[in-house]
């Protein structure tokens, strides 16, 4: 029997969930929590690295946040749509696992593949708990549902200090070298978005983030529904 998840994490692609919120997962990795990564594509129209690379970076960023599980759906790649056969795949993840809490990407993004992923991770959050639908799999209510950012910044309804794990961040980013570094002399790398100082972008973005809470780093997320907190 599958041992349930406290979080999972849903990505269009590898390196997506250590963009938005490798601080937040180390967090909780450390604290005990178990946390899981579902990539839905193995990013094969990247312009840059192949699929057997990505996964062997996936693999050693997984080492770094210290996950409990990491999956790849095999979902094509700049070909996410809300079909109902992408939905039931997520809907099946999302049942294995029986994760409390489920975090997507934010739903305005320039990727449409990150667009794409969050309304089926919504729709399938949603599903999963209706007991008629895939009735081969019990039913699973996710307790809440966040939204992390990758390349578009939208309202950070909250925020998490991550100032103690920036560093696990940073080194899980590194891991992805076939996406992040610039072209070189006689290498067959492309210019990209990724490859013009993006690691560099993302900590002033979790830098400034954090200084408007009054910390080192912070990741923001946004969510649906208003959060509960208890003031004392």
């Amino acid at each position: 029997m599958t041992e349930p998840l406290d979080i999972l994490v849903f990505g269009a692609h590898a390196d997506d969930a250590e963009i938005g919120m490798a601080g937040t997962i180390v967090k909780h990795t450390r604290a005990g929590y178990r946390v899981g990564i579902c990539d839905l594509t193995c990013a094969e129209m990247s312009s840059n690295g192949t699929v057997e690379l990505r996964k062997q970076e996936a693999e050693s960023a997984s080492a770094v946040l210290g996950l409990s599980m990491r999956s790849n759906l095999g979902l094509p790649d700049r070909g996410l749509f809300r079909t109902e056969e992408h939905i039931r795949r997520i809907v099946a993840e999302i049942r294995k696992w029986a994760p409390r809490i489920v975090f997507a990407p934010y739903w305005e993004d320039r990727h449409p593949d990150h667009i794409a992923c969050s309304g089926l991770v919504e729709e399938a959050v949603f599903n999963a708990k209706l007991r008629r639908y895939m009735p081969e799999m019990p039913p699973v209510t996710v307790s809440q549902t966040y939204f992390y950012f990758i390349n578009d910044l939208g309202r950070a309804d909250l925020t998490v200090d991550v100032t103690d794990f920036y560093a696990e961040k940073e080194a899980s980013l590194r891991c992805y070298a076939s996406q992040f570094t610039g072209p070189t002399q006689g290498s067959d790398t492309v210019a990209t978005p990724l490859t013009a100082q993006y690691v560099q972008r993302v900590q002033a973005r979790d830098s400034l983030l954090g200084q408007k809470c009054g910390i080192g780093y912070a990741e923001g997320f946004a969510s649906r529904l208003p959060h509960k907190v208890h003031l004392f």
